[in-house]
């Protein structure tokens, strides 16, 4: 990876500094003028002036139900279109930056019921750690807690119940690519999310152990990963949650991801996961956890960082930082898997499959629209397989003519809450959860 951009090896000083120059000027052409590739903000502006004959062609075949098309809307055709990059002990995930690494898996790569390890997206903070021994890994326990303790992995295995729950994992930006004016961060589109099956302990088991006291407010997590500056002691990310969740039973103290050990890159050797929740908040690298007495103000827990303004904002406004609070449950999704967008198929049935979830809710219904939301019907919705897992769906959706149509899928958690067609702006890019839609165009 380190050198496919030739940004190095290849150029001289002045060169590099020019291309360095050029992206900070003109961050919206530079990807073209390097590389010789478009951005996904160039593919939308181009539709967005596009008449339906134009579109149509673009898309190889008619609109059907372009009647039904919201004024404005780019085809989901479009939305995508990045290259798959190959990481070592990966398959097919899409790098949206190298450093920190930070890598989302393609939806039709998602169809399993449980994400195997090679197809887990990975969100880093700072530079992993290199020298992992399992054997000799600790975990600390401290702060406002009666019994302070180190435990090694075997100490886990020993001393707690061994458990094994498929849960999700999504990173709080998930979808971030979609927001219009863009917000800064990485531009997830929609594979920063997995449903693996995880082996551990229970969090809240060794909290207990250790002997929670009155008054804990928060837990504070740590890892062994450094900052990018690499300056000593200077953390990339230490976040928490209410000690509430913290004792919540689905929460896991992980060693092992389907049955093998953690990837290198999913937090060997040792990692939390909290299900619900923004990924951030399932620590990898795991070597402390400390019971505070306040809400944790560790980096990426203050300012802005996973927060979202406490009230509606208009696209673009500024928001004073006081007037952020921080992300809990994540919100009600879904995501079809198969077929792959863009695909071509055959005669006027297919299979439509893919998941949904709703942070620490489940999800009671997923609807399925082939006409731009003018009609739904309902999907055959299978249970979580334990709490904090996703739910599969699927239906045959039929089509009534040849051409181009969409696919939009929309979930509906046990609280009644339904994913809407946009959800609203915010400053940082978080919990897009507007419908999935995939493109089709149907053969006859």
């Amino acid at each position: 990876m380190s050198d496919k951009k030739g940004h190095s090896s290849d150029t001289d000083e002045q060169q590099t500094e020019g291309i360095y120059d050029l992206y900070n000027k003109h961050p919206e052409t530079a990807d073209e003028t390097v590389f010789g590739r478009k951005s996904h903000s160039d593919r939308r502006g181009f539709l967005k002036g596009a008449g339906l004959a134009t579109m149509a062609a673009v898309l190889g075949g008619a609109i059907p139900f372009h009647r039904n098309m919201p004024a404005g809307m780019v085809p989901a055709a479009f939305a995508e279109g990045l290259d798959d990059v190959t990481i070592a002990g990966k398959d097919g995930l899409i790098v949206l930056n190298d450093r920190p690494l930070n890598a989302e898996t393609p939806p039709h790569l998602l169809n399993d019921d449980v994400t195997p390890t090679a197809r887990h997206f990975i969100r880093n903070n700072g530079i992993p750690p290199t020298a992992v021994d399992a054997d000799t890994w600790t975990l600390t326990i401290d702060g406002l807690v009666d019994k302070p303790m180190t435990l090694t992995i075997e100490d886990l295995k020993k001393n707690f119940e061994v458990v094994e729950q498929q849960l999700v994992v999504e990173c709080g930006g998930n979808g971030r690519a979609y927001f219009e004016p863009k917000a800064k961060g990485n531009q997830w589109t929609l594979g920063a999310v997995a449903c693996s099956s995880w082996t551990g302990v229970r969090l809240a088991d060794v909290l207990k152990a250790a002997g929670v006291q009155e008054g804990a407010v928060y837990t504070a997590h740590y890892s062994a990963d450094k900052h990018l500056s690499g300056k000593e002691g200077k953390l990339p990310i230490s976040r928490g949650v209410p000690i509430e969740k913290a004792l919540g039973g689905e929460n896991l103290i992980a060693f092992a991801q389907n049955g093998e050990a953690l990837h290198d890159m999913n937090g060997a050797p040792l990692r939390l996961v909290v299900p619900g929740w923004p990924g951030s908040c399932s620590q990898k690298w795991l070597t402390k956890i400390t019971v505070r007495d306040q809400v944790h103000d560790g980096p990426k827990m203050t300012g802005k960082a996973y927060r979202v303004p406490n009230r509606p904002v208009a696209p673009g406004e500024k928001v004073d930082k006081d007037d952020f609070v921080i992300i809990e449950r994540m919100p009600v999704k879904s995501l079809i898997t198969s077929p792959q967008t863009n695909s071509e198929v055959a005669g006027k049935e297919v299979l439509v499959r893919g998941h949904a979830w709703s942070g620490d809710r489940n999800v009671s219904k997923v609807q399925l629209s082939n006409d731009f939301g003018a009609t739904w019907i309902d999907a055959d919705l299978s249970d979580p397989a334990n709490e904090g897992a996703w739910q599969t769906f699927e239906s045959k959706v039929t089509f009534p003519q040849a051409g181009y149509y969409e696919v939009w899928a929309k979930a509906t958690d046990d609280q009644g809450v339904s994913q809407p067609f946009a959800i609203a702006w915010n400053p940082k890019g978080y919990l897009n959860n507007s419908f999935h839609r995939i493109a089709l165009v149907v053969k006859g």
